[in-house]
């Protein structure tokens, strides 16, 4: 539904643009046949978990498509960080950047550890080397990077500070796979890379995770802390915990990984799109991959300049909403603002003013298998017709 007035948004109590909701996330899925035929084969085998024939073949695939020696499959992410985390022997205090997923910091506290939050650069909105420098003390045993966006990090970076001062490095990886820097793929950096393949990235297992390393004793760690089922070499760990993939999940992850190239083709004609029809509107900056590394184009996200736009990120989000658009503000705070480590770290509050800034102003568009030409540019036409009348509606926001 086209809108010719003011009146016309739906946040004003008219109809919606949209009459099903268009999801942020990737949610590429399978062929149904492609899935009856992958699902008939777990039954015939009556093999369910356990580090099955196609987990097994799955991590086998990881490791030569990402040229690493050890992918390490588990059931979902967080627990993979928390494997991880484990298998390194990290004790006391992690630096990680407070603009990141929630997980990611849950994840130091399953394993007994504290959280330094550190702030972002305000371009990249990753952690850098110099920022996280300051932060380090004779407590802290690891840094943990987070790439963002379907962009990696600086890992070179932060792997010549790790270096410099004598402590672990590790990655959360969960927006970048199939990324590379410095034309070396992302799952080669640190002590460990982790994967998520949640539903809502381009490589998915519906839930899942891998770990990545090149180091073979940690890779045995992790296989011995993950379960007994697909251990290999015993050695000393400090627990156990059952994180292994199931065959489901393998089997999931196996066909999206089939539909790699194709949906990371998708994902970067969306992109260009998306950026051609918004970037020359007042108000909007693209987070855009460097054009040195490769991009798996998985995230759409730009910021939105108050002043120029003349609405703020709340409420043009509020706007979308309204229309279906599930313009989703992808942290609602960043970490040190959340109840669990506002009370436990208060010194953090008011340390990160740059991710308090873009958990206001970074807006994620819908992109992935749900998307197509007419629709992006249905949602391009929405959002310049909300900044053609943006002072008129702002006034009519007041009262609502």
């Amino acid at each position: 539904m086209m809108k010719s007035s003011v009146r016309d948004l739906a946040v004003f109590g008219s109809k919606p643009a949209f009459s099903c909701e268009l999801p942020a996330g990737q949610l590429n899925m399978p062929e149904w046949e492609r899935v009856e035929a992958a699902f008939r084969g777990i039954f015939d085998r009556k093999y369910y978990t356990n580090h099955g024939p196609l987990a097994r073949e799955l991590e086998a695939r990881l490791e030569q498509l990402l040229g690493v020696k050890h992918a390490v499959c588990m059931t979902n992410e967080t627990i993979a960080l928390m494997i991880a985390a484990k298998a390194m022997g990290l004790k006391g205090k992690v630096i990680m950047p407070s603009f990141s997923f929630a997980g990611t910091g849950q994840s130091l506290i399953w394993a007994g550890l504290d959280p330094i939050f550190c702030d972002v650069d305000p371009y990249s909105h990753r952690m850098t080397g110099e920022k996280a420098a300051t932060l380090i003390n004779e407590d802290v045993s690891a840094i943990l990077g987070v790439h963002m966006w379907g962009n990696p990090c600086n890992p070179r970076d932060l792997e010549r500070l790790a270096h410099e001062r004598g402590i672990q490095l590790y990655f959360d990886a969960a927006h970048a796979f199939g990324c590379t820097s410095d034309n070396v793929t992302i799952g080669n950096f640190g002590d460990m890379e982790v994967f998520s393949f949640h539903a809502s990235n381009v490589l998915n297992s519906a839930e899942g995770a891998c770990v990545c390393t090149n180091n073979d004793y940690l890779a045995a760690r992790l296989r011995n802390i993950r379960s007994s089922y697909g251990a290999g070499n015993k050695v000393p760990i400090p627990l156990t915990g059952n994180g292994r993939m199931s065959e489901a999940q393998a089997a999931m992850a196996l066909m999206s990984l089939e539909d790699y190239p194709g949906n990371q083709k998708r994902n970067k004609n969306i992109f260009e799109l998306y950026t051609a029809l918004l970037g020359i509107l007042p108000g909007i900056r693209f987070q855009c991959p460097d054009g040195k590394n490769q991009s798996n184009y998985q995230c759409v996200v730009f910021e939105i300049n108050e002043k120029e736009f003349c609405l703020s990120g709340g409420e043009l989000r509020k706007l979308l909403n309204a229309e279906n658009f599930i313009s989703r503000r992808h942290l609602a705070s960043g970490l040190h603002r959340t109840s669990l480590f506002r009370e436990r770290y208060p010194r953090f509050r008011e340390a990160s003013p740059v991710t308090d800034q873009l958990c206001r102003q970074v807006i994620q568009l819908p992109s992935g298998q749900a998307m197509n030409e007419e629709l992006i540019r249905e949602v391009c036409r929405l959002i310049t017709f909300v900044h053609e009348n943006a002072k008129e509606i702002k006034r009519k926001m007041v009262s609502l």
